[in-house]
């Protein structure tokens, strides 16, 4: 199984369709066990994620892969390497497992400041002693990788892709990474649930991107499909993606997800954007 579990919304409410908030200890319970059976065996997860790590520490996730994220790394660290280590460390015990599957920075950039090579030596030592599995970096957009890739040996990449933001795939990102043996991993297939929103319950101020959201909600009535099974059977359909990770609210909402074939008809040209203001979903708080 392709797809990865995100689990923002097991320690914090996320997304702007979330109507219900977090979600339960028993729903995710539920999510964990029907997901697990489904053969889904990825966790997302950050340390930034609120109660996140905590809760499916309780849950028990010890024979999972679990990735998870490190915070940008304070001004005043001037022992960068047993930061990192205490970070991760503490995670590992919130999480209750052995080691994670993969480790990725939260702010890349930091990897192209002062101090940015101290803080990839960091990560690797994490790995040489079997705290992590792969190191990598989660992007917000892809013209990020520009100053990364060929900096450091990446294992994994985390990036955004969706219906509407197609950037890795049409900067020829993607196919590079593919290609140079990187894991790459989509995330916000849903853009933080603003595809799967009705032209109504969408927050007035996306009213700017009236008209390419209106294409999008037509495209997605014509296929015969749900919002949600027309986002990621798409994203399902790009090769070189080894995980799609997917946020729920529900073991219902789950379960409808796990019925997604892959798209063999794709979205027109036009319903694509590039304006980060819509597709960067840490911008939002600014409109």
């Amino acid at each position: 199984m392709s797809l990865a579990l995100g689990t923002a919304q097991f320690g914090s409410r996320y997304g702007v369709a979330n109507r219900q908030g977090e979600i339960t200890v028993n729903e995710g319970a539920a999510i964990l066990t029907l997901a697990r059976a489904h053969g889904i065996d990825t966790l997302d997860t950050a340390i930034s994620y609120g109660d996140s790590e905590q809760r499916l520490g309780e849950l028990g996730v010890s024979d999972w892969r679990v990735v998870s994220k490190l915070p940008a790394a304070p001004a005043s660290c001037t022992d960068m390497a047993g930061w990192v280590e205490a970070e991760v460390v503490a995670s590992l015990g919130r999480l209750e497992v052995p080691h994670l599957e993969g480790l990725l920075l939260h702010r890349p950039a930091q990897l192209c400041e002062p101090g940015g090579e101290g803080l990839w030596r960091a990560l690797e030592r994490l790995k040489t002693l079997g705290f992590v599995r792969k190191i990598g970096v989660s992007i917000y957009e892809p013209s990020e990788l520009k100053n990364i890739v060929g900096r450091v040996p990446v294992d994994l990449v985390q990036a955004p892709l969706n219906v509407l933001d197609r950037r890795l795939v049409d900067s020829g990102w993607l196919a590079r990474l593919a290609s140079a043996g990187v894991e790459v991993h989509a995330r916000s297939v849903f853009l933080q649930g603003l595809l799967v929103m009705s032209s109504g319950t969408r927050p007035a101020h996306f009213a700017k991107w009236a008209w390419l959201l209106g294409t999008y909600d037509a495209w997605v009535e014509q296929s015969g499909r749900t919002p949600m099974q027309a986002c990621l059977g798409y994203v399902l359909a790009i090769p070189g993606i080894s995980r799609v990770v997917i946020g729920v609210d529900s073991a219902a909402q789950l379960e409808d997800l796990l019925r997604v074939a892959p798209v063999q008809d794709p979205p027109p040209n036009e319903i694509r954007c590039d304006d980060a203001e819509l597709v960067n979903p840490s911008r939002w708080a600014q409109l």
